[in-house]
């Protein structure tokens, strides 16, 4: 996917940019059905249904089109969801004051720690668990997201 990511991403982009959204990431996988490029949209508020069709819409005509693609493949649109992962600059920059969990390595060990983000800097991310500052290494991050931990049900004090 590497030499047609970017000319789809291009596209992606022109079209959120007319509907209003924005690509919060572009993946690929394969199944047994062919290649499957998943395209992942974003906006302030949540994304639609409504609108990760339209989108699926314009850019599928847009792929055909170009004729970009050269085997067969199927298009998913989606929003990242309430926990999606975060593997790009901007996604650590979306998600200040957001809570994240974040495995990594450090010293030859593998860790995790969950936290609030508070800081994206150039080469670290700085996670306050509770009170202490924890800086973590960007490269030595092996999986990021963020976390959602919802309202406690039942906790409405009526008895």
């Amino acid at each position: 996917m590497q030499y047609y990511r970017t000319q789809i991403e291009d596209i992606a982009k022109k079209i959120c940019a007319e509907m209003h959204l924005a690509v919060y990431d572009i993946d690929e996988k394969m199944s047994g059905k062919g290649r499957i490029i998943i395209v992942y949209l974003t906006k302030i508020g949540g994304v639609t249904l409504d609108e990760c069709a339209r989108f699926s819409r314009a850019l599928s005509e847009e792929l055909e089109t170009f004729d970009l693609i050269p085997e067969r493949y199927f298009l998913e649109v989606s929003s990242p969801g309430l926990e999606r992962p975060l593997k790009l600059k901007s996604h650590w920059v979306s998600a200040i004051n957001e809570k994240v969990a974040v495995q990594y390595s450090e010293e030859e060990q593998k860790r995790s720690v969950m936290g609030t983000l508070i800081e994206v800097n150039q080469d670290t991310v700085v996670l306050d668990d509770r009170g202490e500052k924890i800086e973590i290494a960007l490269k030595a991050i092996s999986r990021a997201k963020t976390v959602y931990l919802g309202i406690a049900r039942g906790d409405n004090n009526e008895r």
